[in-house]
């Protein structure tokens, strides 16, 4: 089947985060929002029509994991990511950012230090601050037009308090897929200083095409596997981050103890009928649609490429490995970050994230989510274009 990803649909009036939310962030609701991470891409039929098969019972009532859940999805892990994951070790999870906070919560003490890497995905700032545990960060060092690993900083913020190192994995905002030399260098630190990590690996899906294939840390030796908490979902992929439906895999016996010990007395360790429903459908029927969506998603980060180093030169976009994210450097446009949020909603009419918001290293930069239509990319760039060189001029005059 050929899926169409060229369809326009209209989010205004679905009490969608990405459109409802713009007036607060940008002071207009007059901008094509590029901002949060869901596509403007249709849902996958197969997830609205399993959900309409659910719906044709007239009984919305308590519900169990189906039967194959568990099965379906550690076989897509294995052949997607080559980890035999057995099914003890997964349980479902209430999103991942509510898995970070029960990391956080369950498996450190107030005032330990966790260390991330920024830039990177904010919430991971707030799990740890608003949990009252100290936050250290290992900056990452930009390096011929990718991240890198700072690992003699990372080494050197470990102290005697450093409990835990929440991951990115892959990378966002830069869409890095790690190496394996690198997740074994870095491994080998956080064994030396037992270090327990979380991984997060929501976009372990959305590999681009041609790419270094994804691999999860928990796979890099024994002691990543036994000191490991992993997180995984279909909804990034799939575009049904409303369903919230996610998994932990925690091979280690103990450390699943504590974590699923947590997370049942919380009453947070059950889904709803419709994430278990979408969840089933994608691992049984997604992967054409998956595979037909990233082509896309990449075609869209060329155009950007292309149109930026013959039209936009002053912005170089950080291309990424995976996820339909790309991190943008404005610095040669002069403005600082404030600026360039306000200059990009005001005067181009484009809504994308502050870069400052993932920390340290995103001073000058923004984060486009191109995973749209390819006339709504065409609309963006020429109204940036337009709105770039209006203000060139009028500095000139």
């Amino acid at each position: 089947m050929k899926y169409n990803f060229d369809e326009i649909i209209e989010r205004k009036g679905t009490n969608a985060v990405k459109v409802e939310r713009c007036k607060a962030l940008f002071g207009t609701e007059d901008v094509i929002p590029m901002w949060v991470a869901d596509m403007d891409f249709r849902t996958p039929d197969f997830i609205l029509d399993a959900i309409k098969k659910r719906l044709e019972h007239p009984i919305l009532g308590y519900t169990v994991t189906p039967k194959n859940f568990y099965d379906l999805l550690t076989k897509w892990i294995l052949d997607h990511h080559n980890w035999e994951v057995k099914k003890e070790w997964v349980g479902f999870l209430p999103g991942i950012v509510p898995g970070l906070a029960f990391a956080v919560q369950c498996l450190t003490e107030v005032q330990d230090e966790i260390i991330v890497q920024p830039p990177v995905y904010y919430p991971f700032f707030h799990v740890i601050e608003n949990n009252n545990r100290k936050l250290i960060y290992n900056q990452l060092v930009e390096d011929e037009g990718i991240f890198k690993m700072d690992l003699a900083d990372f080494e050197n913020k470990i102290t005697d308090k450093t409990k835990l190192f929440i991951f990115c994995n892959p990378h966002n905002p830069g869409g890095r897929v790690w190496t394996k030399e690198e997740l074994q260098q870095l491994a080998a630190i956080c064994e030396k200083h037992q270090i327990t990590v979380v991984s997060d690996e929501v976009h372990a899906d959305m590999v681009l095409p041609n790419q270094t294939p994804h691999t999860p840390f928990a796979t890099i030796s024994e002691w990543t596997k036994e000191n490991t908490v992993t997180f995984m979902a279909p909804s990034k992929v799939f575009n049904m981050p409303g369903l919230i439906s996610s998994s932990y895999i925690i091979p280690n016996a103990n450390l699943r103890k504590q974590f699923a010990g947590y997370l049942e007395a919380s009453e947070m360790n059950a889904g709803n009928i419709f994430s278990y429903v979408a969840t089933v459908a994608c691992y049984e029927e997604g992967e054409e649609w998956r595979k037909q969506m990233l082509e896309y998603v990449q075609g869209n980060i060329d155009y950007l490429k292309n149109f930026l180093k013959n039209e936009i030169p002053q912005i170089i976009p950080m291309i990424p490995e995976a996820s339909f994210l790309v991190w943008l450097d404005c610095k040669a446009l002069g403005m600082d970050t404030d600026e360039l949020h306000k200059f990009f909603s005001l005067e181009a009419g484009l809504g994308l994230n502050k870069g400052t918001v993932f920390g340290p290293g995103g001073e000058y930069h923004l984060r486009m989510n191109v995973a749209c239509p390819r006339r709504t990319m065409e609309q963006a760039l020429s109204q940036l274009k337009k709105a770039i060189k209006s203000k060139v001029q009028s500095t000139n005059y």
